[in-house]
């Protein structure tokens, strides 16, 4: 099997059985990341929990060989649906052109009280 985890000091690990990401063949699928710093550190702020939720996916892209312009699909996940739009500004500073195809949903409770919980599937180039 072409199967390998993607792990990286830039994103927080979780513990337990989830790894930060999985690719197989050329395509990466990254685990559920919410906006904890690397440090274990988590901000009350939705904007901020945003920031680092995609700073954290974009260091598991990459630990993996592949770019955010290689992202394909994006879920988020959000304890409020009235922060799509602070969300959707967030979004736009990572994924400026061509964004991926996107699915936001509300959703009761996430990880360690976090607002805001993003995953995605990304391209990786066998040569990258």
């Amino acid at each position: 099997m072409n199967e390998h985890q993607v792990v990286t000091a830039l994103a927080p690990d979780m513990g337990g059985l989830d790894p930060q990401g999985m690719t197989h063949r050329n395509m990466l699928y990254t685990s559920g990341q919410i906006g904890m710093t690397p440090r274990g550190e988590m901000s009350e702020s939705f904007e901020e929990q945003a920031k680092n939720a995609f700073y954290n996916l974009k260091a598991i892209v990459e630990a993996a060989g592949s770019r955010l312009d290689r992202v394909l699909k994006v879920n988020i996940y959000l304890t409020d649906i009235d922060n799509s739009f602070k969300m959707s500004e967030v979004y736009g500073k990572f994924f400026r052109e061509n964004p991926p195809a996107r699915d936001v949903v509300e959703v009761q409770k996430l990880k360690k009280g976090a607002l805001i919980q993003v995953s995605a599937t990304a391209f990786v180039r066998l040569d990258s």
